[in-house]
């Protein structure tokens, strides 16, 4: 029997097949459009369902004995359907600028400490419940209409098994999960004008949902005996996939947004985390909580740079048959820091500030600055707001040594070491980029089966590349421009 992990993300979703020894034998993936304009950041979940289908299709061609697919998906995002599951609006994305008015009403009602206390998230409009109200004023005949209330991981599940639940770290997405409980909140809802029984079961981490229903079988060419499993949030899968399972360990996950995920052995002070909007998220192991402290732009950053700058360089480093990346990295010779200072806020800032207004800046050009050092230098500028985060939670009780790091940019050696030197941290990139779809998988596998337990899952399943330990010199120098760039934010922000 095969295992899979469907990982649904902002722009695309991917579905990687496991034997039931951990090896990765495939995988397949499937891009869709979002739509971004000054009004509003939309998706259209059709598509996205269309796509599920897509990648299961070509999977199980090939592996037509997959016996289980965990879903995991990006958060925030909703959708209100009919009866049979259609989308009756085009979904709104976590970064759409409705619902600032809405959660500023949430707040004057309930008081931010309050929604802290029992959310685990300081109030912000990216969070669902705030857009759900927006949509229920605006858009009234809607709400009437809907009969579900879905996040994205739900939709899917719903979608592919006619059930109807949703896992505690994607409902704590919402704003309106009880983090004490485990449940949705009744406060909050109550608040919002919301009604509970549109919203999924809220289910732990790795429950199986059920079999797959006639018509989804037929759609995606799978076996009507395979199970789907509800995983979680992107993140808490992708910390599942790292091996990073008590407080000692902590993820970097180095994808389009840049986010690092450390472990709570108990639950944190949620006053501490709440000044720099960290949430506070139950986890796969009762008792423990993570939090997310991340940047908009991480490679996404770097990917604006290489699409803006470098289009003669794609074409030499195809030629050379090496990437882009690779390239720009080799072309800067220097070993020390540029001494350029990037705010990566090209989409708005994240934690600790969680300002959608922010914008990008590049600081300290010349004549003389060359593009291998603007590329260098945008992937500092993620790295010293990562540093800025660590320094934000360090009242908050973390305790790792260490990084465990995951997604695209985990390949870069430079961006890895780089990372050590800043955080003055070691950083152990995974061979495997998708961290997402192997702890899907490996929560897939204990549900289904075919492993005892996430930790004989881990042993098969997480396999580590390279250590990189921080160089105590190089340290030494980052830290000093770092100072720098701990006043940009301030500097920038009244002038944008």
């Amino acid at each position: 029997m095969k295992i899979a992990g469907l990982d649904i993300g902002t722009t695309g979703c991917k579905l990687t097949v496991f034997d039931e020894q951990g090896h990765d034998l495939g995988k397949a993936y499937r891009d869709y459009p979002v739509r971004r304009q000054v009004s509003g950041h939309e998706i259209d979940l059709s598509v996205v369902m269309d796509s599920v289908y897509a990648v299961i299709r070509e999977m199980t061609a090939q592996y037509p004995d997959i016996g289980g697919i965990g879903v995991t998906s990006f958060g925030e995002t909703f959708v209100m359907t009919d009866a049979s599951g259609t989308p009756l609006h085009t979904a709104m994305l976590y970064t759409d600028p409705r619902g600032a008015e809405e959660c500023t009403e949430l707040v004057e009602k309930l008081g931010a400490e309050s929604i802290a206390r029992i959310s685990g998230l300081a109030p912000h409009e990216m969070y669902s419940v705030c857009k759900i109200m927006w949509l229920k004023k605006h858009q009234p005949e809607v709400y009437q209409a809907a009969k579900h209330i879905f996040l994205i991981g739900d939709y899917v599940t719903w979608h592919l098994t006619g059930v109807a639940q949703i896992d505690y770290s994607l409902a704590t997405r919402s704003m309106s999960f009880d983090i004490g409980k485990l449940d949705w909140s009744e406060e909050i809802l109550n608040a919002a004008g919301m009604d509970a029984s549109l919203l999924s079961k809220p289910v732990p981490t790795g429950t199986l949902a059920g079999c797959v229903t006639k018509e989804a079988a037929e759609k995606a060419g799978l076996n009507p005996a395979c199970q789907i499993v509800t995983v979680s949030h992107d993140q808490v899968a992708a910390a599942v996939g790292a091996g990073a399972f008590d407080g000692d360990t902590a993820v970097d996950g180095a994808g389009t947004v840049e986010c690092l995920t450390p472990i709570y052995d108990t639950l944190p002070d949620i006053a501490v985390m709440s000044k720099g909007f960290f949430s506070v998220v139950p986890y796969v192991i009762p008792g423990k909580y993570v939090a997310y402290a991340f940047s908009y732009t991480g490679g996404a950053l770097i990917q604006w740079c290489v699409n803006t700058f470098a289009k003669a360089e794609k074409q030499e480093a195809a030629q050379q048959g090496i990437s882009v990346n690779t390239l720009l990295e080799q072309r800067y010779d220097k070993q020390e820091p540029t001494g350029l200072l990037v705010l990566p806020h090209f989409a708005g800032a994240a934690t600790p500030y969680m300002d959608t207004g922010s914008k990008g800046a590049i600081l300290g050009l010349t004549a003389g600055t060359t593009l291998p050092e603007i590329y260098r230098a945008c992937m500092e500028g993620v790295a010293y707001e990562m540093r800025l985060n660590y320094d934000a939670l360090a009242d908050s009780g973390i305790r790792f040594t260490k990084l465990h790091a995951t997604g695209g940019g985990a390949k870069s050696k430079v961006w890895m070491q780089m990372k050590a030197d800043i955080l003055n941290l070691p950083i152990t990139s995974l061979r495997t980029s998708d961290a997402g779809t192997v702890g899907s998988a490996m929560l897939t596998g204990v549900a289904v089966g075919v492993f005892k337990d996430l930790a004989e899952a881990a042993s098969v399943m997480v396999r580590q590349r390279e250590t990189y330990l921080p160089n105590p010199e190089r340290h030494a120098q980052y830290m000093e421009i770092y100072e720098r760039y701990k006043k940009v934010y301030q500097a920038v922000r009244p002038l944008m």
